[in-house]
């Protein structure tokens, strides 16, 4: 993501020890896994997932487990099928109560639609492979053994494949969703993502039109302003996003909710350089909700930019023991770098391999991350390579950057600079006011000798967010002193 300077790569060793599988060949690698994972799961003492075309076994007695009271068991059964953050301890206590039901009811739809929605939920939040293709096998058989629509089943289905970065399916999903139950609020914040994810950002702002359109719950009310807040912020409306979003957490109902929309507001005050506003954030979303690890993440940022390295490393650290992101690890490895601990930040570095590897065969698409780890620290034409097979597919704004970095380093600039204006041009498509992203382009005009718009551009990023990354910083200060002042105008011929 990261680079020390804007030269091509020489030869180094891939992200990947071989050559990842088609995409068609994944998802056929994909279901093979669900299949073996429903099946074996008994050996470990999980849920046996029971097919609606086999026989019906016995029920078995429901497992013994922690009871919560009717009150917050409904409240909760409320948010993990409306897709509300929920706590961790919570989702397990649900996951064994479902797990019991389906065992007791096996064509019970809605219990199958809420123990795929509980799974896939908890793999969001501990980024726990094996949770996936469980929730995928239990929302399938949801679907099977409904006798109608099933929006619960399919609203799940968009937002579980949102999580492993296949837009085109979530989608499918999220259409379908919709066209089954148009007045249900739940089935578009996974289609409004989906479309994001591909680019496809007039259908975003349409659905999030019909959404606000929608007569909802004072509980659920919350959630939609925190949607609005992230559709505001990919327009680059930042006032209207952290407005929203500061709403949404003042009047969450449960500690999980809040501390969602806390670190949802600590991203934004991030990526307008306000360091201690952000900590702040993600520290109140922490002291609500331990296990929110994108909050953590987002502490070691603002630390790492407040110059407290080593408070920056401990929260980076939590983070990755919560959820072991590759995203993060990269982050990590990067301030490890820019401290000059290479051993530490191959470390990181190989956690990132590693968790990619464990991704890729539970059916997650991580090209993108891999285009962006290999750009700066890995084999620049495998980045390439990664990252034109993701934009074919979802043509999203982030793949758009990645891409032009990627072609850049890669000593394309004249192509690179088409993506990068897409990613930075809101007559383009590119509303997100992202420092990075205009770094890049900066980066790419100097080289290609277009020294006013890099001038402009690296200006901007420094302008956005001063402390963007502990590895580009430095290096856009440096090129924006040896590209000089900006010359003045001629005066016009008299």
């Amino acid at each position: 993501m990261c680079a020390l300077d804007n030269r091509p790569s020489g030869p180094a060793t891939s992200l990947l020890t071989e050559p990842e599988p088609p995409r068609r060949r994944r998802r056929v690698l994909r279901r093979l896994l669900v299949v073996a994972l429903a099946g074996g799961a008994a050996a470990g003492g999980a849920l046996l997932l029971w097919h609606p075309h086999e026989p019906r076994r016995s029920p078995r007695p429901p497992a013994a487990g922690p009871q919560v009271n009717r009150q917050a068991s409904a409240q909760l059964l409320t948010a993990v099928v409306n897709g509300l953050p929920a706590a961790l301890p919570d989702l397990t206590t649900l996951i064994g109560e479902r797990e019991a039901r389906v065992r007791e009811r096996p064509r019970d739809a809605h219990a199958w639609a809420v123990l795929g929605a509980a799974y896939m939920e908890r793999a969001r939040r501990t980024a726990d492979t094996a949770d996936f293709p469980k929730a995928e096998n239990a929302l399938q058989t949801s679907l099977e053994v409904s006798a109608r629509g099933n929006s619960e089943a399919l609203g799940a289905l968009a937002a579980l494949e949102n999580a492993r970065r296949d837009f085109p399916e979530a989608k499918r999903f999220g259409e379908e969703a919709v066209k089954a139950a148009p007045k249900r609020w739940s089935t578009y914040p996974a289609l409004i993502d989906a479309y994001n994810g591909l680019g496809d950002y007039k259908a975003a702002r349409s659905a999030l039109d019909k959404l606000m359109a929608l007569k909802v719950g004072a509980d659920v009310k919350p959630a939609v302003m925190a949607r609005a807040s992230a559709v505001y912020r990919d327009r680059g409306w930042r006032e209207d996003a952290a407005a929203q979003v500061t709403d949404a957490a003042a009047s969450a109902r449960t500690p999980a909710e809040q501390a969602a929309y806390l670190c949802q507001a600590g991203q934004l005050a991030w990526e307008r350089g306000d360091r201690d506003d952000a900590l702040r954030h993600f520290k109140a979303a922490v002291a609500l909700d331990p296990d929110q690890s994108a909050a953590r993440a987002g502490q070691g940022r603002a630390l790492a930019a407040l110059g407290r390295t080593q408070e920056a490393v401990t929260a980076y650290q939590g983070a990755l023991a919560h959820r072991p992101a590759p995203q993060v690890a990269l982050e990590l490895g990067e301030l490890y770098e820019s401290l000059g601990l290479g051993r530490e930040a191959e470390a990181q570095y190989g956690l990132l391999r590693t968790q990619v590897q464990r991704e890729l065969d539970a059916g997650i698409d991580d090209d993108l991350v891999i285009g962006q780890y290999e750009a700066d620290h890995g084999d620049v034409q495998e980045a390439v390579q990664h990252l034109e097979a993701e934009w074919d597919r979802q043509p999203g704004i982030e793949v758009a950057d990645a891409l032009g970095w990627a072609l850049h380093r890669s000593g394309e600039d004249q192509e690179a600079l088409r993506y990068a204006s897409v990613a930075t041009d809101s007559t383009k498509g590119g509303g997100i006011r992202s420092a990075l992203y205009a770094f890049h382009r900066g980066m790419i005009e100097r080289d290609l000798d277009l020294d006013a718009p890099a001038r402009r551009h690296l200006q901007d990023a420094l302008r956005i967010n001063p402390y963007f990354s502990p590895l580009q910083v430095p290096v856009a200060k440096t090129t924006l002193t040896a590209l000089g002042q900006e010359p003045p105008e001629e005066p016009l011929p008299g």
